[in-house]
């Protein structure tokens, strides 16, 4: 085989020039070849050439410009003006205009009066812009015009009459680039985090403006149930089989079926719009007997009870509504667009807020009024009703334009069978059973917070009946759903799919990630809680007399039942991705029967002021209890490892970091209390110093113990800011 430069190509039997030898320079014994030899190969260069392949001269690297350049014009110049190269292998000429380290700004090197090697036909530098084909002189005679950018919005009074009008161009979208998989969960997370954080925001608002005007007693009791009727209802008839059985559904059809899911996801809204419209129609005109099953306290009061269906009936057609904006917003985040449904809530808050302001504007606020079940007007109780029921309406109608921009069209479809909704209800059953375990646990809880909530207002300790078990689940929700579920709905969809296609190890990795990313905020939240509940609860409801600091009691009975709480909720959509509905059934009969089992309990071996606090504490212990057995059936379900040595670890480690830090801030907020008093002002600065002392020593502590997902989240932090 010839290598590419053999001497060989050069004809057989030539001896090679030697390496000091110039080109063109006659060698002794070697026949000069001749003047034209026709049978020599274009394509083989001379391999010792100085420049075989011309690449210094650059009219040969431009074919065009060689062709068209104008050579009458611009004669070669005379032999001798070219600069001869050096010898190979020899240093270069030190530059006359070498750079100086001392000098800020060196003079430039003046330019060649004649030809050059880059300008070898005599062109002057000062005016000469392009080698090769002279674009400058070519067209400097021509007058090249802006394009008008808004030319397109008056061409149709430019026309001809009878023209066609020509169409305004539409610019190409410009390329996305791919996010990484990382990238994607943090920015979805993000958006929703921010939507959920505005949404929880408001809805304090919407808790203080309802205690402002009805206060935190026995009135607000009843409005409360009433209230939390419909919601129950809706999870019961539909609400968890949307969330945990048809979503993944939705996805799979969105990735098999050839319109993107389209036509199933019409089916399913149809199918709630049918089913949640008949319940709603029953469920209203049912209203007395469900005050009665969530209360018999308040039935047992004919003022009470009146007032109470009232609310249950303009409260109850809520369902409909909230069925609606559910399951529009989980086909927009089957589609990738998250923040829909986290942002829309912020209305309904809005106006629930409005609501019970123009109440307290007609009516005035409750430590003037102290309306109660026996003084409020007919009129009252419509004004609150009807302000409820809007703010619902207002929160479903505001999903329509989010649909239209992702491009679904929502439609009503009857043809349910054959589409796979049959095997999506027969997955749902489990899932009503689970929800019915829990909203019975929930009617337990509710019966005997109402009920000792009577006694103790008559003991003259108001705000501690079933308004402030809510509204203290209500903040000791809140991290967990601005991160937890934040992060695991983005998470879910790609879940789904690795359970779908058998990736035991995805789906392990991405639980394990929900879990110890949550951890970072869930576990120092849960030791806040426990530390500062009752500053925080006088500080928010301050408005509402001294059943605040109650509030505050129950708040931090709470408190760390946060950790098992957050972590149920993420091992549960393990079992959702495979299509497992069972275990999660089994695992809520388990929850919901310990929290009941320790309520009730604490409802006959408490005082009355105490026993909704020691309900608060059951329902973390309940939690406690069902999420060891599900981590048990969930690492079993995907091959006996779910990265437990690791989540442990870094719960342990947070944990050990938050203890020292409570004890600080808790200390640090009771003195504070105990020389400025409870009002607003002594709770805002002992609130303050509690949480500024918790973050110090916390994140100390973890410095300490190297938590390896803390420092990820700090760095990340500090990018975004810049430091």
């Amino acid at each position: 085989m010839n290598a590419p430069y053999d001497d060989r190509a050069q004809g057989a039997g030539v001896p090679a020039p030697s390496q000091g030898t110039a080109p063109g320079t006659p060698v002794p014994g070697q026949v000069p070849p001749p003047a034209h030899a026709p049978d020599r190969d274009p394509y083989v260069q001379d391999a010792y050439a100085f420049d075989p392949y011309r690449a210094q001269d650059l009219s040969a690297q431009d074919p065009v410009g060689e062709a068209l350049y104008d050579r009458a014009a611009h004669p070669p110049p005379p032999p001798g003006t070219y600069q001869e190269p050096n010898p190979l292998y020899a240093a270069p000429p030190a530059p006359a205009y070498a750079p100086d380290p001392q000098v800020w700004a060196q003079t430039p090197p003046p330019e060649p009066d004649g030809p050059s090697r880059h300008l070898p036909y005599g062109d002057r530098t000062t005016t000469t812009q392009f080698v090769g084909v002279d674009s400058l002189v070519t067209h400097s005679a021509e007058e090249e015009r802006e394009p008008d950018a808004f030319a397109h919005l008056y061409k149709d009074q430019q026309a001809a009459p009878g023209a066609p009008v020509e169409e305004a161009p539409v610019a190409a979208p410009a390329p996305s680039k791919p996010a990484g998989r990382a990238a994607g969960l943090l920015k979805s997370s993000a958006l929703m985090a921010a939507g959920t954080i505005v949404s929880r925001l408001t809805g304090f608002l919407k808790t203080l403006a309802i205690a402002a005007a009805i206060g935190v007693g026995t009135f607000n009791d009843t409005y409360q149930v009433a209230n939390t009727l419909p919601t129950m209802i809706y999870v019961l008839v539909g609400g968890g089989a949307l969330n945990a059985v048809f979503i993944p559904q939705l996805v799979r059809a969105m990735k098999n079926d050839d319109d993107g899911g389209e036509a199933y996801a019409n089916r399913l809204l149809t199918l709630v719009v049918v089913l949640l419209a008949a319940v709603t129609t029953i469920c209203v005109l049912a209203a007395p007997v469900f005050i009665t099953m969530m209360s018999p306290k308040i039935a047992s009061d004919p003022k009470q009870m009146e007032v109470a269906t009232a609310f249950a009936r303009y409260c109850l057609p809520t369902m409909f509504f909230m069925g609606i904006h559910v399951v529009l917003g989980q086909i927009l985040n089957a589609r990738g667009r998250f923040g829909a449904m986290m942002w829309t809530p912020v209305l309904n808050n809005i106006v629930v807020i409005a609501t019970f302001g123009a109440f307290i504007w007609a009516f005035g606020g409750f430590t003037t009024s102290g309306v109660s079940s026996a003084t409020v007007t007919p009129e009252g109780v419509r004004l609150l009703g009807l302000g409820t029921l809007l703010g619902l309406v207002v929160q479903a109608l505001a999903m329509l334009p989010y649909l239209r921009d992702a491009g679904f069209k929502p439609r009503l479809r009857f043809d349910w069978r054959g589409h796979g909704l049959g095997k999506a209800a027969r997955l749902a059953k489990w899932t009503f059973f689970f929800v019915l375990a829990n909203q019975i646990g929930l009617v337990v809880v509710t019966q005997l917070a109402t009920w000792a909530g009577s006694v103790a207002e008559k003991q003259g300790h108001p705000g501690t009946g079933i308004t402030a078990y809510n509204y203290a689940l209500l903040l000791w929700q809140m991290p967990q759903a601005i991160i937890t579920v934040s992060v695991m709905t983005a998470v879910l969809p790609r879940i789904s799919r690795s359970a779908h296609d058998g990736d035991a190890a995805a789906v392990r990795d991405d639980i394990s990630y929900g879990l110890r990313t949550s951890a970072v905020a869930i576990v120092p939240c849960a030791f806040a809680f426990l530390a500062l509940g009752v500053p925080m609860a006088t500080l928010l409801y301050a408005g509402s007399g001294s059943g605040a600091q109650n509030i505050g009691y129950v708040l931090m009975a709470f408190g760390l039942g946060l950790i098992p709480y957050s972590v149920q909720y993420v091992v549960l959509r393990g079992f959702y991705a495979y299509e497992d509905t069972r275990t999660p059934f089994y695992n809520t009969v388990i929850v919901a029967g310990v929290n009941a089992a320790v309520s009730a309990l604490a409802f006959f071996v408490l005082p009355a002021r105490w026993a909704v606090v020691g309900m608060a504490a059951a329902y973390g212990l309940g939690f406690a209890v069902g999420v060891t057995v599900a981590w048990r059936r969930l690492r079993k379900r995907l091959g006996g490892d779910l990265d437990g040595a690791r989540v442990i670890r870094t719960y342990a480690r947070l944990a050990g970091a938050c203890l020292p830090a409570a004890l600080v801030a808790g200390a640090a907020a009771y003195a504070i209390t105990r020389a400025l008093g409870s009002g607003a002002l002594a709770s805002a600065a002992s609130l303050a110093a509690g949480i500024v002392l918790l973050a110090a020593v916390f994140l100390a502590a973890a410095k300490r113990m190297r938590i390896e997902e803390l420092n990820a989240m700090v760095g990340m932090v500090r990018g975004r800011l810049g430091r």
